[in-house]
């Protein structure tokens, strides 16, 4: 994102309720520095955090980065898993404690806030694990944050981890617990559940699931779960749900990467109906088939999809919306139509559906002007007769020039 992108998702965050904004990698570029440094200055009421390596040159950019926030934070972290320390950093185990350790407590000299994330935690050997945490926390860390880096764990796995660092790790009691979880099998939003009925009280997460590879936990789903189940988790957020879908479209409008269909809570067809059963039972009463309200995440309204699965209850429900009240023969028939149409369209629109109802149902002409003309409701080529009987093209161009207007297309 650029500088301004950032602000202007910065600020419907915080019109979200969110409670810490990860602004950035101040030192990976000028221009996320920036950004950080902007959001920094505006935002006023969430924490604002910047990212930093356990250098000391890091963590003086990300400290230069948010010094002007109202609530700075450092976040800085180190990987602690052997393939990292063998492949990727080359060091030991008393180097990497060493390192970690140093870089929290100079963090610390500059902020009170600091957070420390033993990068791909999951695949770390536990005692070490346990070591390094421990060191972080006796530096000066106040969040220690456990990422399953690398989407490795399943949830029974990473509540366990959470829950044996409550119990093995000296101090861990005056610190925050956080969750990172990503999605690369898919669990990252169970995982997260899991490590707050476990203990962790925050939980790193990001709108419409983004992140490197197949991404991190879904904000949406995690804040909907733990509203909706809150039965088996009884734990609150500050976030404002309604705000959850405008969000998630600015976002998607500032990436240009869409959110596929089925996206739980935040996608198109989240809140759509198209089985006919299902339509059935969601006229009668919503909570048949829905367990929240699409207002309850800013979702506009509950949609009737019209295709091959949907039954007479919706045809009837739509026809009623569109000003057509339907007896039954007429019903019935336009019933048999719409379903040998929508075996080959899928999905019946509005446009569709008037052409439909025109063959079972005379729709009385409306008059432009001083001339009364028929109804036409798509752009199929047949004639339309108008009154007096005579007969005229339905294709625009057919009309004389300047008359244009006078022909309808639609109502």
């Amino acid at each position: 994102m650029t500088v301004m992108e950032k602000l202007r998702l910065a600020y419907q965050l915080d019109r979200l309720g969110v409670d810490v904004i990860e602004g950035g990698f101040p030192i990976a570029s000028d221009g996320d520095f920036q950004a950080v440094q902007s959001v920094a200055r505006d935002v006023r009421r969430p924490v604002i955090a910047a990212l930093a390596r356990c250098r000391r040159e890091d963590i003086e950019c990300a400290w230069q980065a948010v010094k002007g926030a109202a609530r700075p934070r450092i976040h800085s972290f180190l990987a602690t898993s052997d393939i990292h320390l063998q492949y990727k950093l080359k060091i030991s185990r008393r180097e990497c404690l060493e390192q970690a350790r140093d870089a929290v407590r100079f963090a610390k000299s500059l902020c009170d806030d600091v957070e420390f994330s033993p990068e791909d935690a999951t695949r770390t050997d536990v005692d070490f694990l346990c070591e390094v945490v421990e060191a972080v926390i006796e530096a000066g860390a106040t969040t220690v944050n456990i990422p399953d880096t690398v989407g490795y764990a399943v949830p029974p796995e990473y509540g366990e981890l959470i829950a044996t660092l409550r119990r093995r790790v000296r101090g861990i009691e005056n610190t925050v617990i956080s969750a990172h979880c990503h999605n690369d099998l898919g669990q990252a939003v169970a995982n997260s559940l899991a490590a707050i009925a476990a203990g962790a009280r925050q939980v790193e997460c990001t709108i419409n699931g983004i992140g490197e590879r197949a991404g991190n936990a879904s904000l949406e789903e995690l804040v909907m779960a733990l509203r909706v189940r809150s039965d088996r988790y009884p734990f609150s957020t500050s976030v404002h749900s309604e705000h959850l879908f405008p969000v998630s479209q600015m976002l998607t409008d500032i990436t240009g990467v869409p959110v596929q269909p089925n996206k739980a809570i935040i996608g198109r067809n989240a809140f759509a109906h198209e089985a006919g059963i299902h339509q059935d039972g969601l006229i009668k009463n919503p909570l048949t088939y829905e367990i929240m309200t699409p207002e309850s995440v800013g979702v506009p309204c509950t949609r009737l999809v019209l295709g091959k699965h949907s039954g007479r209850h919706a045809l009837r429900l739509r026809c009623d919306k569109l000003g057509f009240e339907l007896d039954r023969r007429e019903l019935d028939q336009l019933y048999r139509l719409f379903v040998a149409v929508a075996d080959h369209a899928k999905v019946i629109d509005d446009g569709c559906l008037l052409d439909l109802i025109r063959q079972v149902r005379v729709i009385p002409p409306v008059r432009v002007g001083a001339i009364e003309r028929a109804h036409v409701v798509s752009d199929v080529a047949r004639p339309v007769t108008l009154p007096g009987g005579m007969a005229a093209a339905p294709a625009i161009a057919a009309a004389p020039e300047g008359e244009q207007e006078d022909y309808l297309w639609g109502v």
